[in-house]
């Protein structure tokens, strides 16, 4: 194998550039890597290569993301360019690329690689942060006690600003990451309040931005426990930045949070959703729990066991009050009328036009509206909604059911369950409405 100093690769790309007449040169390979010295492989494509500055830029798509990060020739031992491998920095450790492609079509990853990768992109400032400007009310008490003080006060408390105008305004989102930024500053003498900081990063980063190596980078320094749902978004992380045997590391233990019974059957982890499913049957969540489930059997296409799943909260028939109950039956039954529908919701036999249809969200019913034109999908609007939790899901749910072109193999957004299966359900209810 040939191995050349940064010198000699440098000259190479100088030669290249010289050819071609450019200042920076763009390969046009996909399958470029970058050897870090603790032997984890980074596949991706080289972008740029600055000889001067002796930096290239590196792209890589981990979870469905594609990141750019700049590396310094002295952070990496050696790259894999245009076919070839050069070695920037001799060290030790392997140089065998472990990832592999699992038996789905998936790229999966070594813990190492994955680690690494978190490390080198979670531990940076995203493009727009330096841009974003804060915009909080001036009476918000950034020193943000555990425990809110008094009634609900969202011009106060930073926790409850969050929660109230930041989530369900997206274009508070970026001032409202840097807010939780400004908050670790003044808070990094007091490891309590910095850890629920980290943890709200890292949520924020999973929920609004399915950014999954800051999310993770943020909660694994927040050492999130899977009892809550922050511990069950750093699973998620781990899988969808391609190892999953990390994930199930994460979900061992008891008490795990309902939300994983999803997770697990996204994972085709069905057994390990069933069993955790059943733990929670007598339970004040038996609701919640339930239709995760029914929700994972749906989306490994076991529908007649999704509509066992869903009946039973139907007759069940029991909720904290008559406004919860009425939501719960009200998805359920959303859910399975979709099921019931999901031949209809065939865009092959759908008819051109415009068609609506609502189901049951986190607060209310939402609306979708579904454009259809030569068998084919050309939008999906959420047209109305209740929602205030609803993070990323109102376009990117409608992303996934365009790029899927109907409702099958759509497993909703992270972090937004409720919300993007209620859009799921609202499409297939809108196609079959045009169905011949």
């Amino acid at each position: 194998m040939l191995c050349l100093s940064a010198s000699s690769l440098s000259f190479r790309v100088a030669a290249i550039v010289a050819i071609c007449g450019l200042t920076s040169f763009v390969q046009a390979f996909a399958q470029d890597t970058i050897e870090f010295a603790n032997g984890s492989v980074m596949k991706g494509e080289i972008l740029e290569i600055r000889k001067s500055d002796r930096e290239f830029d590196f792209s890589s798509t981990i979870g469905g993301k594609t990141f750019k990060r700049t590396y310094s020739y002295d952070k990496v031992q050696a790259v894999t360019y245009n076919g070839k491998r050069f070695v920037l920095n001799e060290a030790g450790g392997s140089n065998a690329d472990d990832s592999a492609t699992g038996s789905d079509g998936e790229v999966t990853r070594t813990k190492e690689e994955v680690l690494a990768f978190i490390e080198s992109v979670g531990s940076t400032d995203p493009d727009w942060l330096a841009s974003t400007q804060l915009n909080h009310p001036k009476s918000l008490e950034l020193a943000w006690p555990m425990k809110a003080e008094g009634p609900w006060n969202e011009s106060k408390n930073v926790g409850q600003y969050i929660w109230g105008r930041v989530n369900p305004n997206e274009s508070r989102w970026k001032p409202g990451v840097k807010l939780i930024y400004e908050c670790m500053k003044l808070h990094e003498n007091d490891s309590k309040l910095l850890r629920r900081d980290m943890e709200k990063l890292g949520d924020m980063y999973f929920t609004l931005f399915q950014d999954y190596p800051r999310a993770a980078y943020w909660l694994q320094k927040a050492n999130v426990s899977a009892t809550g749902p922050p511990g069950i978004f750093l699973a998620e992380c781990y899988w969808r930045l391609g190892c999953k045997p990390m994930a199930m590391s994460q979900l061992r233990g008891k008490s795990l949070h309902f939300s994983a019974i999803k997770l697990f059957g996204d994972m085709g982890e069905l057994k390990r959703a069933t069993s955790l499913t059943r733990t929670y049957s007598k339970s004040s969540v038996f609701n919640e729990a339930f239709l995760n489930m029914g929700d994972a059997l749906r989306g490994a296409g076991q529908m007649d066991q999704a509509v066992n799943y869903y009946q039973q909260i139907i007759d069940r028939n029991q909720a904290r009050n008559a406004e919860y109950l009425a939501r719960y039956k009200g998805r359920a039954q959303d859910a399975i009328e979709a099921i019931e529908l999901s031949e209809k919701a065939d865009v092959q036999r759908v008819a051109d036009g415009s068609y609506t249809a609502s189901s049951m969200g986190y607060n209310g019913q939402l609306e979708v509206e579904v454009q259809v034109a030569s068998h084919k999908i050309t939008q999906v609007r959420v047209t109305n909604h209740r929602e205030k939790q609803f993070y990323a899901a109102l376009s990117d749910t409608p992303k996934q059911i365009l790029a899927q072109q109907g409702v099958q193999d759509v497993d909703g957004t992270s972090g937004a369950t409720i919300t993007s299966q209620a859009i799921i359900a609202s499409t297939a209810k809108a196609l079959a409405r045009g169905a011949n």
